[in-house]
C-alpha cells in the first residue's frame, strides 16, 4: 500500500498504513514512549545447515543505531542468540519491544513460519511456548515484535495472517516485519531512523514507520527505491 503512487507523490507521504487482521484482536493502547527497552537477537552467520540464506553483516550497526536512538537495548548476538539463551532472556529481562534481526520465514501456515538462531530454526509454535511461559511470570506486554530480516513466504497471499498470528501467539500488539528480502545496511538506517522516532517524536509505530521509509527514501539516493523501503509492514495495532 505505502508504494502506490498518483503521478506525483506515494501514499506513505500522506499517510501512515498499518494491516489489521481484525479489529477484535487489537488492543487500542498506545506504546509507552517514555519506558522503551528492547531486548533484541541477531543472527550474522546462518547455521551450517541454511547457507540458503546470506550472512547479515549490518546487525552490529543495526544495535548500535538502536541504542544511539536513546533506547535501551539488551542484545544477544551470534552464539549467544540461541533458542535456550533467547527463552531464559525473554523470562528474566524488562522489555516492551522484541526485536529479532535474523532470517526467517512466515507463512498463513505455522509449519512454515520460523526464525533462525545460533542452534537452527525456533518453529512458530516453539516461540508460542516459550513466550506464553513469559507472560505467567511478567505483567508487562510485549508492544512490539520487530522482525527486520524475515520475509513473508513466496507466493503466500495470507501470509500476513502468519504474521498477525505470530504477534498475536507472541502476545504481542502489534509486529514490524519485511514482505521480501532487502539488504542489511538500509535495514540498519530504516530500523534506527524508526526507533529514533518512536522514542523521540513520540508518534504512533505506524507514523514512525511512515517517517523512517521517507527518511530512506528522501535522505539516502541509493535507496530510494520502493523495493528497499516499501517492504516493511505493520500489522496490528497502529498506535
Amino acid at each position: 500500500m505505502a508504494v502506490l503512487y498518483d503521478g506525483d507523490q506515494y501514499l506513505v507521504e500522506k499517510y501512515a498504513v498499518a494491516l489489521s487482521p481484525g479489529l477484535q484482536l487489537l488492543n487500542p493502547e498506545p506504546i509507552a514512549k517514555e519506558g522503551l527497552q528492547v531486548l533484541a537477537a541477531g543472527l550474522v552467520q546462518p547455521p551450517p545447515n541454511f547457507q540458503n540464506f546470506p550472512p547479515l553483516p549490518e546487525i552490529q550497526s543495526e544495535f548500535n543505531l538502536i541504542s544511539r536512538a536513546g533506547v535501551p537495548i539488551t542484545t544477544l548476538l551470534d552464539q549467544d542468540f540461541t533458542s535456550k539463551i533467547l527463552e531464559r532472556q525473554v523470562n528474566q529481562t524488562s522489555f516492551n519491544i522484541l526485536h529479532l534481526a535474523t532470517h526467517g520465514q512466515f507463512s498463513s501456515r505455522a509449519e512454515d513460519t520460523f526464525v533462525l538462531a545460533a542452534d537452527g530454526p525456533i518453529n512458530v509454535a516453539q516461540f508460542d511456548t516459550f513466550l506464553r511461559r513469559q507472560d505467567e511470570t511478567r505483567s508487562q506486554a510485549i508492544d512490539l515484535l520487530v522482525l527486520s530480516a524475515c520475509q513473508t513466504a513466496a507466493g503466500d497471499n495470507r501470509a500476513t495472517l502468519g504474521l498477525a498470528g505470530a504477534a498475536v501467539r507472541a502476545g504481542a500488539r502489534s509486529t514490524l516485519a519485511s514482505l521480501w528480502n532487502i539488504g542489511d545496511r538500509s535495514t540498519a538506517i530504516l530500523m534506527g531512523e524508526f526507533y529514533k522516532e518512536l522514542a523521540t517524536a513520540k508518534v504512533t509505530k505506524a507514523e514512525a514507520l511512515r517517517r523512517a521509509q521517507i527518511t530512506l527514501f528522501k535522505q539516502y539516493p541509493n535507496y530510494s527505491r520502493p523495493s528497499y523501503w516499501a517492504a516493511y509492514v505493520l500489522v496490528g495495532n497502529w498506535l
